[in-house]
């Protein structure tokens, strides 16, 4: 890990690297880390290693515990796609997945293959992305050597990793508990992505073994109730960050309408008052529960998250700097200022798409405890002692239950902040000039009324602005005027106050935005690395010229909306080199596919959303060609694909973790079978694609792909004109469905030919989520 990243790594000899791999005490973050090395090794040494020389070298990669997606994208390397194929077959033998040529992955009783590598040197355990890791495979890596040899104990994990006995085998596994190795330099593992791994089944292994274990990342792990995070920051009482994302739920209700939903999504953001919110509910969990060292806690998209368990957690964790909340919907406004009134060093909120509130902004503007004995010569000011003059970081995206008079009170005291998103609030110019902070980093002030002048004043008080995004704010392009008539204020001396004051890394503008303004802006966009440009902003071929010649570190475009012709994509394909994301969506002009006849080898994120309608498959072989390292695709409007679309696409990009599909023209007529090839999938969109999809697509792409949490399709495709709803216990790792439907509407014209017509609209989505206790159906009347 340390050698790699020299220039002369390359120049190591054989045997020396060959002698590492087999030294007991390499170590690796993850066997990903160490394919990655090997490869790069052998790619720099092709003329001087032979062919059984490079066989000899990989088949000291552990292939069965690498994560699945980098397993699937290793197959297009032709010149070792057999080991990664092999690799594959491992990792679906261990999860008792169905596979065309089953392997023993335990060969001869030999079980070391199927060890975690895990040395005295090890700091960090990356786990990530496996969906073979249980906690038998984890109780086998710690255990030591010679337990090998305990048939009986080593026949118990077997079997707990290939059948999850662990109810039966309970005394067996607390067996090897007290014998378990200690490796004291671990103070970060990650078992993100991890489905068959359960949290409340690996806390006693990582209590055991990792005694200073300090940081836990456990994205995307369905089956953990919140219940069990206090046993884990008991267990391990170091903890200082824990991470339980998961995807969050696509009803918001305010941005959706609902129709039925059940059990009930709150159609409105309540407001409850925290003072209505009694303490004394916690004393009994107080007394169980001893204080943690959790500073910094991420339950983003965990709608099973009430307020009693915020109330627990504010008790629990009172050194909580950090927190991350956002879509956690079954939370009040006054659940989330119970939390800020009782955890006194929080300087990080992160409350977007909640009910954050009057109640939450009240708390804010609260006086801190304790700090009324202070001197005033140690605050510094009437405001310094409330919470919100502390607060670093706010995003309070989405949250429509703040008033104009809470924010601008907000804004006023938060002094300090470096980092706040205001997307989607009633954000005016009052609340922005009422700001009285000067360290602003990021700004997000998407979908509000502020105006240009008001945006002027916050770049002259924070010159150290690195990011900003202000799409759809149509009152930006907006001139202002004096008493007298005449113009006071206007965008152009907007731009012209962003270009001499800040140095941008990430930029999103809509509204008024044009070639005209690139000129103001030359000096701030050298840093550039995300450009964004949105409806009601307008580039052009000779401003995506200029962006390029100013941003040589442009790693990402997204366009929405813009006049688009095939000379200007050659010159945004030859000119940004380094870009690793591309998106265009509903841009007009005439684009052919010949403007993507070129080299694109660093891009990971490809949308082409009605842009390329006549892109055949022919075009989209090419595409796979020029475009090797994809990892997230999305087609909408090609209307000229069929079938054989699947097989290009599983074929060419076998790493995918993302296929979106809409509106192109017969993919699904034949039915979804070679998608089924991308093995890693986690995010399936197909609609509109041809009337052929099974009833039962969804459970079978539930046992068929392992990591797959969202599935989107519409009722258009489904063959027998119905899709069929997993259980509970039948849908792995799906955490979200949605199935829309459309009906059909006559022409209103009353034109013979045109009157017999039928138009499909769309009518309503269902949408089902899971979560750790529940199945929520809800219906609603948008596309989403």
């Amino acid at each position: 890990m340390w050698a790699v990243t020299y220039i002369g790594f390359c120049d190591i000899p054989y045997d020396l690297l060959f002698c590492c791999l087999k030294h007991p005490q390499l170590t690796v973050c993850s066997e990903k880390h160490l394919t990655d090395a090997l490869l790069l090794w052998l790619g720099g040494n092709v003329e001087r290693v032979t062919r059984d020389d490079c066989i000899e070298i990989l088949q000291q990669i552990r292939f069965s515990l690498l994560p699945l997606w980098f397993a699937t994208g290793k197959r297009s390397c032709c010149e070792f796609s057999k080991f990664f194929d092999e690799s594959i077959q491992a990792i679906f033998s261990l999860m008792e997945l169905p596979s065309t040529s089953p392997i023993n992955i335990y060969g001869n009783g030999d079980v070391c293959h199927s060890r975690i590598r895990i040395s005295e040197y090890t700091k960090q355990l990356d786990l990530s992305g496996c969906p073979q890791i249980k906690l038998g495979v984890l109780l086998l890596s710690l255990l030591p050597s010679s337990y090998d040899r305990d048939q009986l104990l080593t026949k118990t994990i077997r079997s707990s990793m290939n059948y999850e006995a662990l109810g039966r085998n309970k005394l067996q596994i607390q067996r090897a508990l007290p014998v378990l190795l200690i490796f004291g330099a671990v103070y970060e593992v990650d078992i993100s992505n991890c489905p068959m791994l359960r949290l409340e089944d690996a806390i006693e292994c990582f209590s055991r073994s990792f005694p200073s274990l300090r940081m836990l990342k456990a994205a995307y792990l369905l089956h953990f109730e919140t219940k069990s995070l206090f046993h884990l920051v008991q267990r391990c009482p170091l903890l200082h960050y824990i991470d339980l994302t998961v995807d969050i739920s696509p009803v918001v209700s305010s941005q959706v309408t609902i129709i039925s939903s059940y059990p009930a999504v709150l159609s409105h953001m309540p407001r409850v008052s925290y003072a209505a919110i009694p303490s004394a509910a916690s004393l009994y969990l107080m007394s169980t529960y001893l204080p943690s060292n959790i500073a910094k806690l991420t339950l983003e998209g965990r709608i099973d998250v009430t307020d009693h368990d915020l109330q627990t957690l504010s008790k629990v964790c009172v050194s909580l700097s950090f927190i991350n909340l956002k879509g956690c919907t079954s939370v009040s406004d006054g659940g989330i200022a119970v939390v800020i009134l009782e955890c006194v060093n929080l300087h990080s909120i992160v409350v977007c798409e909640t009910s954050f509130g009057q109640n939450s902004i009240r708390a804010l503007c609260s006086c801190i405890p304790g700090c009324d004995r202070l001197t005033s010569a140690q605050t510094k000011g009437k405001n310094s002692t409330t919470l919100a003059y502390k607060l670093q970081k706010l995003h309070m995206g989405g949250c429509m239950g703040v008033s104009e008079t809470c924010l601008t009170d907000l804004m006023s005291q938060a002094h300090k902040l470096s980092s706040l998103c205001l997307r989607g609030t009633d954000l005016v110019d009052n609340s922005l000039y009422s700001f009285s902070g000067s360290s602003l980093e990021m700004l997000d002030i998407t979908c509000t009324k502020v105006s240009a002048a008001a945006l002027a004043y916050i770049f002259h008080k924070n010159p150290g602005l690195t990011c900003l995004r202000a799409r759809d704010c149509k009152n930006i392009s907006k001139p202002e005027y004096s008493a007298d008539g005449g113009v006071s204020y206007s965008q152009r001396d907007l731009y012209i106050k962003m270009g001499t004051s800040c140095q941008f890394e990430d930029i999103a503008v809509g509204w008024g935005f044009s070639y005209v303004s690139l000129d103001a802006l030359k000096f701030s966009l050298r840093k550039l690395r995300r450009m964004t440009v949105g409806l009601g902003g307008s580039l052009g071929e000779q401003g995506l010229k200029v962006v390029a010649a100013t941003c040589p570190l442009l790693e990402s475009v997204t366009l929405y909306f813009q006049v688009l012709w095939d000379s200007i994509m050659v010159d945004v394909i030859i000119l940004f080199r380094h870009l690793q994301e591309l998106s265009l969506c509903c841009c007009l002009g005439e684009i052919s596919f010949s403007s993507f006849q070129f080299s694109m080898p660093n891009l990971r994120k490809l949308r082409l959303e009605r842009v390329v309608r006549l892109m055949t498959n022919n075009d989209l072989v090419s595409l796979t060609q020029n475009c090797p390292s994809l990892t997230e695709f999305s087609l909408r409007g090609c209307v000229l694909l069929n079938s054989e679309s699947q097989m290009i696409i599983s074929s060419g990009w076998p790493g995918l973790i993302s296929i979106h599909l809409e509106d192109c023209g017969k993919v699904t007529a034949n039915g979804v079978a070679d998608l089924f090839n991308c093995y890693a999938l986690e995010d399936l969109l197909l609609r509109h694609n041809g009337q052929g999809i099974q009833k039962n697509f969804i459970l079978h792409a539930a046992s068929k792909l392992p990591m797959l949490r969202k599935v989107s399709l519409d009722l258009c495709d489904a063959k027998d004109g119905d899709c069929d709803i997993p259980e509970v216990v039948d849908r792995n790792s799906l955490s979200t469905v949605k199935i829309a439907r459309c009906k059909p509407q006559r022409c209103p014209l009353d034109l013979p030919k045109l009157k017999a017509q039928k138009t499909l609209l769309h009518k309503e989505t269902l949408v089902i989520v899971w979560d750790s206790k529940s199945t929520i159906r809800t219906l609603v009347k948008e596309r989403i």
